[in-house]
Order: C-alpha cells, then structure tokens, then sequence
C-alpha cells in the first residue's frame, strides 16, 4: 500500500478531479436522474475536507476501499445517496443536501457505477 503525505493526497484528489470532469459527454450522459446537476468537484472536496477515507480506512481497514460496494447492500443510486446521508446525520457533519448528493455523485462515478 502506498502512503501519500497531505501534499501528495492533494496533488493526487485534484488530478482524479480534473479527470473526472474531462469525461467524454456520452458517458457523462449514464448519470443517474439523481446525481445529474451534482457537482463532482465540490464532492471530492468535500470528501477530502471531511476526511472520509481515513474515517473508511479507520472502520474497514486495509485503503478504505472495503467500504464501497459491501455485498451488495447498496445497489441502487438512491441507495448509495441515502447511506453518504447516513454518515452526515450519524456524524453531525451538517452537510446540505446538495453537498451529500455531490459527495454520493463522486462515489458512484469512482466506485459504483450506476447508470440509472
């Protein structure tokens, strides 16, 4: 596993960002009618302020990355919007309701892939 110090993780979230905006339009097109109007540059900002990968890592072990996808508890776009509103509300993070969307929105083009 590799270990990035504060500087890297930046370095490495905003260039994922930046790619993640370049997208060809077809693709961008799959959104979920849920995730449509997010805004994926505020949610992977809001996903590295909030230090939701340490918090992942912290519970799951290993990259954090056992988080995303466990045995299929969550398998719909709604599904995965409401648990990121799980974690606001057990977690006092008094996050908007379009900040959890856009955080949601990141998750599902990084790890989910739902299209609808």
């Amino acid at each position: 596993m590799v270990k990035f110090n504060m500087h890297q993780r930046v370095i490495v979230n905003t260039a994922l960002t930046c790619a993640a905006l370049l997208l060809p339009l077809p693709l961008m097109a799959q959104t979920p009618a849920i995730f449509k109007d997010a805004d994926l540059l505020m949610g992977q900002s809001l996903i590295n302020q909030n230090n939701c990968i340490a918090c992942h890592t912290q519970q799951v072990g290993g990259d954090g990355s056992g988080m995303y996808k466990p045995l299929g508890r969550i398998n719909t776009a709604g599904l995965l919007r409401g648990m990121v509103e799980q974690c606001n509300t057990s977690l006092g993070m008094s996050l908007f309701p379009e900040e959890v969307t856009a955080i949601a929105a990141v998750l599902n083009h990084t790890h989910y892939k739902f299209t609808d």
